[in-house]
């Protein structure tokens, strides 16, 4: 008996995987995110890299979701960031447009956090842009765990911004089954 059937057409099996997490405190903006994919219930990947470089390394994106959907996101993020260059939130709210407005583009599933020294914005497939008032964002599985230890840990300790994305992480790895402790974090110095 096989306990991890092939996926048909007709049955989609969640793949989970993910915990992306930026924080703007102190003069830093960081982003990390963890390494673990996972199949149904079983993990596929533990040293995924889930942040990628745009831009001439001046902007940081942080995926949560289908790997493939988040690239094509990626690759018109970066189109939209070459449109309006120096404006990365007019080139999200209109990536968002697009995302929530074409066919296409409707159905991919994915979420997205972009940073950049001024920046660090939230873009959904609802069309949403959010800049967090605080400074915060979480997104994936294990995404509301490490906001909630990244507000502790800036409120009660003197860490720096990529310190507290890396240890928010690691609690939410203690937490969620789907986010793991395998953890990459960069991160820029703030102009805002």
């Amino acid at each position: 008996m096989n306990d991890h059937p092939i996926p048909s057409h007709s049955k989609r099996i969640p793949a989970r995987s993910t915990t992306i997490l930026s924080v703007r405190h102190n003069g830093q903006v960081a982003i990390g995110g963890d390494g673990q994919v996972t199949y149904g219930s079983s993990i596929l990947k533990q040293d995924t890299r889930k942040l990628r470089k745009l831009l001439n390394d001046q902007v940081i994106v942080g995926f949560a979701g289908s790997t493939a959907d988040a690239f094509a996101l990626m690759e018109r993020f970066e189109a939209k960031a070459k449109d309006y260059p120096g404006n990365l939130p007019r080139a999200a709210t209109e990536l968002a447009r697009d995302w929530r407005t074409d066919r296409m583009l409707r159905r991919l599933e994915a979420m997205m956090i972009v940073v950049n020294p001024e920046h660090n914005l939230l873009i959904t497939g609802q069309g949403d842009v959010v800049s967090p008032s605080d400074g915060i964002l979480g997104i994936g599985s294990g995404g509301q765990f490490a906001v909630a230890a990244a507000r502790g840990l800036v409120r009660h300790a003197s860490l720096s911004a990529a310190d507290i994305v890396r240890e928010s992480l690691a609690i939410a790895s203690e937490i969620d089954v789907y986010t793991n402790s395998n953890i990459v974090v960069e991160e820029f110095p703030c102009r805002s």
